[in-house]
């Protein structure tokens, strides 16, 4: 008698984190007399209602899981808590870009503080937090609020657009060029809190300004916080702008952000990202080149320990003709960290004469430590040259020989070698301060490492 087999169909898991809902209300959702600003924000809670919380099933969210996010156990800071609350260490205060600010911005659980040069507030230069901008500059606010980074993309996209209680706004007039940076810092000490930003650049034709913002916060023992941010950035006809952006969140940080920048013709942005920190994060950052000759470089740096968890989900798009993208972005790895970095060149139709350019490199430095590299072209043009690459190694021995017969010790030529293979983001970041930064980073995790 010949036995039938018999089929066994396995259906998907449910995700534990499905189940879970944030504790956040539509009353939460701030008032503005703007009836644009208003839409929007109402817009985007409805978005947050109806968009699920992403899983491993959805394509972009493969490769993390949120199952152990505590959704509900956060909340919004309430007035001035920040006065219970930690400080910032005075080095995050200090600038990166040069000898002084020319404007500052604090933004800190339930309140902020702002400051700005007089001489560039009288040749029209914004630099406020984003509740002033609402009350003082809603015209201008409308002019990039929503317009680049929309609420339905994404639950936590959504959430920030409706609830941001942090953010900047920088926004600087046409042929107004700064020569002293702008800084801004998210600073978010506690647990069980939702700090939610909203980050928004606008600058018009021939505008040219440097901007460094970092997000920051001390490590908690226990307990869970999470971080939820939008960034829109536009850089007008012909105008320059250097953004370095930082994060340094506590080892107990849940971070999810979403990011756009739009170049216009001729126009140039230089992206410069730095992540050394948060328990997980998840960025997605997207470069659009819309404009005839615009150009956009986009160099990154992480370096990962312990259980840390980074996603970095890039994509450059060459909407317009003889557009030039740039992407270097390196990473190192110890304990049982783990990086994700998903990138993407788009050429659309008609974009003729693009060059694009994207490289992931990855250092693994422990064996359980795992890094994900996936490159992807997507070209609809003709006549245009991109390419793209992607490597995961570990320490090449045989540089570790030339080192140790020279008579250095293994542990100090291991350290050199990280060093050394930072140095290709380090020579493309025009600020020695935020070079510095960087390689204090990877002395003070190197520090724990052991061959």
């Amino acid at each position: 008698m010949t036995e039938i087999p018999q089929i066994i169909t396995r259906k998907a898991r449910p995700s534990a984190v499905a189940s879970q809902k944030f504790a956040f209300t539509v009353e939460m959702v701030r008032a503005t007399k703007n009836t644009y600003i208003r839409d929007y924000r109402n817009n985007a809670w409805q978005a947050f209602e109806a968009l699920p919380i992403p899983t491993p099933q959805e394509e972009a969210w493969r490769r993390t899981d949120l199952r152990a996010l505590q959704a509900g156990s956060f909340k919004l800071a309430e007035t001035e808590i920040y006065q219970k609350l930690p400080t910032p260490p005075e080095d995050l205060l200090q600038p990166m870009t040069g000898d002084t600010h020319g404007g500052q911005v604090l933004l800190l659980p339930g309140g902020k503080q702002c400051k700005l040069d007089p001489e560039l507030a009288s040749l029209g230069v914004i630099f406020t937090d984003l509740q002033t901008a609402e009350n003082e500059y809603p015209h201008l606010l409308e002019k990039i609020l929503g317009k680049i980074v929309r609420p339905g993309e994404g639950k936590f996209a959504a959430l920030a657009g409706a609830l941001a209680q942090s953010g900047v706004f920088l926004y600087v007039p046409p042929n107004v060029q700064i020569d002293q940076p702008l800084q801004s810092l998210l600073w978010g000490p506690g647990v069980g809190l939702a700090h939610l930003s909203h980050i928004l650049v606008y600058l018009e034709e021939g505008a040219e300004v440097t901007y460094v913002h970092e997000s920051s916060s001390p490590t908690e023992p226990s307990g869970q916080t999470m971080h939820a941010g939008i960034v829109e950035i536009y850089v007008g006809p012909a105008a320059n702008l250097r953004f370095v952006e930082l994060q340094s969140w506590g080892e107990h940080v849940w971070n999810f952000t979403h990011e756009r920048a739009r170049v216009d013709r001729d126009g140039n942005l230089d992206w410069i990202f730095g992540a050394i920190g948060s328990r997980l994060t998840k960025n997605f950052s997207e470069l659009d080149l819309v404009g005839q000759g615009s150009h956009g470089r986009m160099s990154g740096f992480y370096f990962t320990d312990h259980d840390q968890h980074l996603d970095h989900d890039t994509q450059q798009n060459h909407r317009a003709a003889h557009t030039t993208s740039d992407l270097l972005f390196k990473g190192a790895l110890l304990g049982n960290s783990r990086s994700v970095w998903q990138g993407m060149i788009y050429v659309a139709p008609g974009a003729d004469k693009t060059d694009g350019y994207q490289a992931n490199r990855n250092l693994v430095l422990s064996p359980n430590a795992r890094a994900d590299s996936i490159p992807g072209l997507e070209i609809l043009a003709d006549d245009v040259r991109c390419t793209h690459g992607a490597t995961v190694g570990k320490i090449d021995q045989d540089q570790v020989f030339y080192l140790l017969s020279r008579g250095i010790p293994r542990l100090e030529a291991e350290r050199l070698i990280v060093e050394g293979f930072f140095d290709p983001i380090m020579q493309r970041i025009p600020f020695e301060g935020v070079r510095q930064r960087f390689q204090r980073a990877i002395h003070e995790k190197m520090a724990s490492y052991s061959s």
